[in-house]
């Protein structure tokens, strides 16, 4: 699934690479080698792609040719660039480097541990008088055996109203109830992708979609998002699919964990034509569909422009309701909502009966319990906003129009090291790697903003006091580990 980047688009993701930080001091050949390893790093351009001749890039840059050969053969050198006379050259880290999240975190149970790591908001009041009238409303469904694949009746009903009155007319024939979005993705992959199979994923993405990638050995090919407002580049997204024809396409487009980029409806539009083109299907992760911040106007669901159930859309009760509530569901054709049944039985039967009707009365109060999320988050993203302004002013943050996170772009390629100092001051981090593929996005931070105001300005604190102790603190001595034999 090897794909290429063009002149024009590897020019456009360089931007102003003569205006880079100690540029006066390096040659052109130098500059340039430079800004591509810094977009390797980034992961915006990703690993295994082939780039443009010489002569192309050259052309699309403006320079010589000899500018270019020169970077690339110090690309090459550092171990960035894979080189083959009359094949190309492919992008590459040093010692072929690949470092694979595991996806898995687990909060510990201390108090005065500011978590992070988890992007997820504490459970709704009106959670408890759903859970009572969820128990008075389950003797109708004792006298069965209790197993519903596809999920009760009324919560298939409700779901289906969402998606319809988002302007996507759908049945509960097409909905599939499951035990949160991440189940429903993992059946999803179960059905799509054999071992080998190639996916394309968006780089950063959510570490447990590349978890639930790995279990299923599929080939993962990564389109890079930019830093800034801009999100998706749709030259190199659409490219990706063309040239490289993966399997299935995992795509966020609502407030994407962790960048809150929303995708432009005319993007959208064009995605699925080209899905539809090279033979590719698309999950749609929507779980942030619920929380736009700031009145920002939602462009149509992406399986509006299906026309040839190339969409599957998952979603779910975690982000806007509660994440100990594992309701989630899958919203597809019906033949394939069935098939997705006959595979579901062989992992987990059906959800929850009680689950499934605390959730329908959740979802009949949605429009107040949302509305009061909306406003929360609000407050939440402005006080930690406000908070890394102050303490942190060198780090650069895009404001995101929703969602419960921020991406922020740090001062160095410190994430890791800064999540190691934190814990130890009480602050647990998602370093930027955790959301990529290979290693890079060492200079990017996923901060949620779904605690308090106050502990959230509190551990930019202990943040911002740990980031400048590293500048000061020793390298540390690594030691050889003793053998065993």
């Amino acid at each position: 699934m090897t794909s290429q980047v063009r002149g024009v688009q590897l020019a456009r993701l360089l931007g102003q690479w003569h205006s880079l930080p100690g540029r006066r001091r390096s040659p052109d050949y130098a500059a340039l080698a430079g800004a591509v390893r810094g977009l390797l790093a980034d992961g915006r351009l990703p690993l295994g792609v082939r780039l443009p001749a010489e002569r192309e890039l050259a052309e699309a840059l403006k320079i010589s040719r000899t500018t270019v050969t020169a970077a690339y053969r110090q690309l090459r050198e550092s171990g960035h660039l894979a080189s083959r006379r009359g094949a190309g050259s492919w992008t590459m880290l040093p010692g072929t480097h690949r470092v694979t999240s595991s996806g898995l975190w687990t909060p510990q149970d201390d108090v005065d541990m500011i978590d992070l790591g988890v992007a997820a908001l504490a459970a709704p009041a009106e959670l408890v008088p759903a859970a009572r009238a969820a128990t008075e409303d389950l003797p109708r469904y004792l006298a069965g055996a209790g197993y519903h694949p596809t999920g009760i009746v009324e919560l298939r009903e409700a779901v289906a109203r969402g998606y319809t009155d988002r302007g996507l007319p759908t049945s509960p024939d097409q909905i599939m109830v499951t035990s949160g979005t991440q189940h429903a993705l993992d059946l999803v992959l179960r059905l799509a992708v054999s071992p080998g199979a190639g996916v394309l994923v968006e780089s950063p993405t959510y570490p447990n979609a590349l978890a639930a990638l790995a279990a299923r050995r599929a080939r993962i090919a990564t389109h890079g998002l930019a830093s800034d407002g801009a999100g998706w580049d749709a030259d190199l997204l659409l490219g990706s699919i063309r040239q490289g024809r993966p399997k299935l396409a995992y795509l966020i487009p609502e407030f994407q964990n962790p960048t809150g980029h929303l995708m432009a409806a005319d993007l959208r539009e064009r995605v699925v034509a080209a899905a539809h083109a090279a033979g590719t299907d698309l999950v749609v992760d929507e779980s942030f569909v619920d929380l736009p911040l700031d009145g920002t106007p939602l462009p149509p669901p992406v399986a509006t422009f299906d026309r040839h159930s190339r969409v599957i859309s998952i979603g779910g009760m975690s982000k806007p309701y509660w994440g100990g509530l594992r309701i989630g569901w899958v919203r597809a054709s019906a033949p394939q909502v069935q098939r997705l049944a006959a595979a579901r039985v062989g992992v987990d039967m059906a959800s929850p009966v009680l689950d499934q009707l605390v959730a329908v009365h959740l979802l009949a109060e949605a429009p107040a319990i949302v509305a009061e999320r909306r406003a929360q988050l609000t407050v939440q993203r402005d006080a930690l906003l406000g908070a890394l302004t102050e303490r942190l002013p060198d780090w650069r943050v895009t404001v995101p129009r929703g969602g419960v996170t921020l991406w922020a772009e740090l001062d160095g390629p410190i994430s890791s090291a800064l999540a190691r100092a934190a814990e130890e001051v009480g602050v647990r981090l998602a370093p930027g790697p955790r959301f990529g593929l290979d290693g890079t996005l060492e200079r990017f931070l996923r901060l949620p903003f779904t605690l308090p105001a106050a502990e959230l300005v509190d551990a930019v604190g202990r943040i911002a006091a740990v980031r400048y102790d590293l500048d000061r603190a020793a390298r540390p001595q690594w030691r050889e580990p003793a053998v065993i034999a």
